[in-house]
């Protein structure tokens, strides 16, 4: 089973893993799994900017 990636420049989906319609990079168009046990999500928050 392969899951929708979407491209950063102009939000196309697809299942490839380069847009069709601008050649541009896709990244995975779903979030990571949510865990109340995350230890980490502290960093992460820091690292996109948002204060914890």
């Amino acid at each position: 089973m392969r899951l929708l990636r979407r491209c950063e420049r102009d939000w196309t989906y697809t299942l490839r893993d380069k847009c069709p319609k601008c050649g541009g990079e896709t990244v995975s168009a779903h979030p990571p799994r949510f865990s109340p046990e995350d230890r980490m999500v502290k960093y992460r928050l820091l690292a996109r900017g948002k204060k914890c």
